[in-house]
Order: C-alpha cells, then sequence, then structure tokens
C-alpha cells in the first residue's frame, strides 16, 4: 500500500505526544488517563501484512515497491531492510505495529475456492473470510491435569461438548450485516482455543522454553484442533439431512430474508466447493504431528495426538466438515482472570510477582499459585515449599531461594526480568512455543512476545525475521516499559506514572 510508511509510524508519533505531555506533568498511569485520551489510535492494534516476496527482498537485501490501489502502478520502490527497520522502531517505541505473514496465512487456507484471507480481528487470532463472524471459547488447561497428570480423555469430551455448543450458536446469534450472516451460515467458522498453558507447564515441571515443555504444548494443542474437526465431521453426518430450524433460527433467518422453514445440514455449504483444498489442509496437520518428539510426552499424549488427526481426516472424507475452521489461541485476558488461570492464552506468565493498574486509580497484586504444585512435582517437601513461596512473596523472585536446585529455576522462568533477579525467557523462546502451537491451529495465535526494556531495534528485526521463518500466521512484539500506560509490571520494577 502506497501508505505504508505513514501507517508504520502512525502509533509511534503519537506515543511521542504522551510521553510529552507526561514529561510536563499530564496523568500517563493508564490508557483513559489525561495524556493517553488527547492522542490518537491509542484503540487499535496495528499490524503490517507482509508477502513472502517481501520476507525474501528483506533477506537478499533486495528492493521491494509499494503500488497504486486502483491500477497496481509503481508508487515508490523502497529497500525492503530499510522498510522492516521501520517497522521495528516503531515497535521499539510503543509496541506496534504487529505483522502479520500474509503468503503463510493463506497456505492454510481451507476455503482457497472462494476467497483469499485478507485480514484479521484487531488481536490477530481469527483469519478468515471478509465479512465473516466467529464465537470464541476457551479451555482452562490446568483443570485437565490437577494431580499433574493431563486426563486426555476429559480433555477430549470438553472439546466434543464445547464444539457442539458453538455450532448452535452460530443459527441462534444476531449479525450487523446480511452478508456476514450468510458467511457464518455458509463457513459456520469456530474459535476454541485455550488459556492457562505457562501455568500447566509449570505444574508439570516443564520449563515454557525448552524442547519438552514444546512438545508437550504441541500435544495438547494438537489434540484440542484434531478432535474439534473430528466433532465437527460427527456433526456433519448427524446433520446430513436437512431439518426444520428451530423457532430463534426461524426467526432470525425470516428477519433476514434468507427462509424460514429449514436450515441446511450436513457439512457446511461451503465445504462443497472447497473440499479438495480443505482436505489439503487437514492432511496438513495431521502430518506436523510428526514434528513432535514422542520421546518428551507421556505416550497418552502424543498417541492421542495421532489418533484424533487420523480420524478427522477419514471421517471428513467421508462426511465433510460442519465447519470451515475450529480453533484459534486468543489472548483471553479477561476470561482468563474470571477462570483463575496463573497464566493467559499461550503466554508463560509475565512474572511470579506482578501489579497490575486499575482504571480510575489504584493497582492489585497478582501471584503466582502454580508455584507450590510445579515445587511438589519437582519433589521439595510441603516445608522447603513453604520457604520457598515466603521467598518469592517477598522478594518477587525465585531466585536465590532456599532449597531451589539450579537446574530447577527455568521452570520458574517469567516473561519479565524481577527486579532482583537476572532470568528471564529469551524471545526465541517465545517464538518457538508459537511455531509449536502453529501448526495446530485453524486461524492465528494472538500472543505479545515480550523483550527487556533494553532490547535494541535489531532484536525486533530479528524476532520478526525469525516468526517468518518458523511458520508463524501472525507476531506481536512488546518491549518492556516503552508504553507510559503499560498495565501490568513485574513486582519491585519501576512503573511509569
Amino acid at each position: 500500500h502506497p501508505d505504508i510508511q505513514d501507517f508504520i509510524e502512525c502509533k509511534m508519533k503519537e506515543e511521542a505526544k504522551a510521553h510529552a505531555l507526561v514529561s510536563v506533568g499530564y496523568d500517563g498511569s493508564h490508557p483513559d488517563s489525561d495524556a493517553y485520551s488527547s492522542i490518537f489510535f491509542q484503540n487499535a492494534n496495528n499490524s503490517v501484512r507482509v508477502t513472502d516476496d517481501f520476507m525474501y527482498a528483506v533477506v537478499r537485501d533486495t528492493d521491494f515497491s509499494t503500488r497504486s490501489v486502483t491500477d497496481h502502478s509503481v508508487v515508490k520502490t523502497y529497500k525492503a531492510k530499510e522498510l522492516l527497520h521501520k517497522i521495528s522502531e516503531a515497535t521499539w517505541h510503543c509496541g506496534d505495529p504487529g505483522m502479520q505473514y500474509d503468503t503463510t496465512v493463506n497456505r492454510w487456507h481451507t476455503s482457497k475456492n472462494t476467497a483469499r484471507i485478507n485480514a484479521s480481528n484487531p488481536c490477530s487470532e481469527y483469519m478468515f473470510l471478509d465479512d465473516s463472524a466467529c464465537n470464541l471459547a476457551s479451555l482452562n488447561l490446568l483443570k485437565f491435569a490437577p494431580n499433574g497428570t493431563f486426563d486426555v480423555e476429559a480433555y477430549r469430551h470438553a472439546v466434543d461438548v464445547l464444539i457442539t455448543a458453538q455450532e448452535i450458536l452460530v443459527d441462534n446469534a444476531g449479525y450487523p450485516t446480511q452478508a456476514i450472516m450468510a458467511n457464518s451460515h455458509d463457513y459456520r467458522p469456530l474459535g476454541l482455543g485455550y488459556a492457562n498453558l505457562g501455568a500447566l507447564l509449570m505444574a508439570a515441571g516443564l520449563p515454557y522454553d525448552s524442547d519438552a515443555g514444546r512438545d508437550y504444548a504441541a500435544c495438547v494443542t494438537a489434540i484440542m484442533c484434531g478432535e474439534a474437526y473430528l466433532q465437527s465431521s460427527r456433526i456433519a453426518e448427524q446433520c446430513d439431512a436437512l431439518v426444520p430450524a428451530t423457532e430463534p433460527t426461524k426467526k432470525n433467518l425470516a428477519e433476514n430474508n434468507l427462509g424460514s422453514n429449514v436450515m441446511p445440514g450436513g457439512a457446511c455449504p461451503g465445504w462443497y466447493i472447497n473440499r479438495e483444498p480443505f482436505l489439503d489442509v487437514i492432511r496438513m496437520h495431521r502430518a506436523s504431528v510428526n514434528g513432535i518428539n514422542k520421546g518428551n510426552v507421556p505416550t497418552s499424549l502424543f498417541e492421542a495426538s495421532k489418533q484424533c488427526w487420523d480420524e478427522a481426516l477419514s471421517h471428513g472424507e467421508k462426511h465433510g466438515y460442519r465447519n470451515s475452521q475450529v480453533t484459534v489461541l486468543a489472548p483471553t485476558g479477561t476470561i482468563g482472570f474470571m477462570m483463575d488461570c496463573d497464566t493467559t492464552g499461550i503466554e508463560p506468565d509475565l512474572a511470579l510477582i506482578k501489579y497490575k493498574k486499575l482504571v480510575g486509580g489504584g493497582m492489585i497484586k497478582i501471584v503466582n499459585n502454580t508455584v507450590p504444585t510445579a515445587l511438589f512435582k519437582l519433589g521439595y517437601t510441603h516445608e522447603q515449599a513453604g520457604a520457598i513461596v515466603s521467598y518469592i512473596d517477598a522478594t518477587g523472585t525465585i531466585e536465590g531461594a532456599p532449597h531451589v536446585k539450579d537446574d530447577h529455576l527455568a521452570v520458574f522462568d517469567c516473561s519479565f526480568k524481577p527486579a532482583k533477579g537476572t532470568r528471564s525467557i529469551h524471545y526465541t523462546g517465545h517464538l518457538r512455543m508459537m511455531a509449536a502451537a502453529q501448526p495446530f491451529i485453524s486461524g492465528a495465535i494472538s500472543k505479545t512476545v515480550n523483550l527487556p526494556e533494553n532490547a535494541t531495534i535489531e532484536d525486533i528485526s530479528d524476532a520478526y525475521l525469525q516468526a517468518w521463518k518458523l511458520g508463524l500466521k501472525a507476531v506481536a512484539i512488546y518491549r518492556d516499559g516503552c508504553k507510559k500506560s503499560q498495565p501490568l509490571s513485574a513486582a519491585g520494577t519501576k512503573t511509569a506514572s
């Protein structure tokens, strides 16, 4: 797009205004403060969408041209590396823009014969056709491992129940336009996801940034998505004939001039014109299971991930699928709190002890409650665990705590380095975890890759490049402290005001 440079810089320039206002005494402690409420672009998450051609131009240090929207003639030619540097510089200053990798997104698109995917929701996890909608739901992963052993059968059953419930919602929901309603009925996309992955891994005694942690997460994600497509295909089989519509659906369809006597059964209408690309994507998901190191995970987890995808493919070849998409990984920021999760979405914990600013003033202390479970899993006694937890509560870090073995410290690593500690998860650890999960997600992953305050623009450029190479569909980056209104901070760190 010819306006790309203005788009890249727009929030960075506004952030500079906020910093200037704060420096002369205006309140900038939260998004609704005087400083931030007086600048533009604060209610949007900006992302630059790039193709493989652009990324190859970056790697080869060649030119890349913007083109007119109307006739596609060249408007301006840049060095691709310079454009990526501008993106990274803006991200360094204010956390925006993130990046989306268009070619990867469309490679994994089940409905290619209908149209390409052009955009996403603001958090970048739902990516599908224009004028479409998706209802989201998330599972609290830690609920399936209360004693440290993951209950695969309970997990698969929960996926079945939620996919069925979300499928029912498609015909009982209201839609803002007729086009969105039509696409929702033709393609019936769903967005099942999870929260508390970071806490699940900690409870299992696995470092977030480890091969074992990534393989465990890959299995959990693979089972969710494979089982979701399998259940979608079962529903398609059961609904293989036209069935009477429910009263709410009759009313909804009639109000939008889409008929009121019947609703389509069987696979979603979009399946029939997209059968081959759809099945190709299912086979890509299934093949990705081979990339999991089964030696790093419990046998039941690995075997279930294979079984889910084998059954999802074989059943879908016979009956199709009721839903064009079934899974995304959303941020789960608010619902994570409601579900009593220690960590949100696919994220590790930000810090073992952290403080959240409240709109209107004040602050709450958030304590990671998974630490004792992890300590018991690692073999510590109740007395030892009590002493360690007391130390964390007092200092904000596990480093230097009594009884803790050095080779266990990685299990408790978080996104931000605590004020009285030295350890944190490197940004490549975030990216590799996303890469472990992405092959088993219909949509994308809304996740913030956290970098320390002293990270450079070049670090951010490298993170964006590595994200593309690892096959991610989208990525967002946040450098600690770059915004004056940062809502979460590690215990003991300075917070802007």
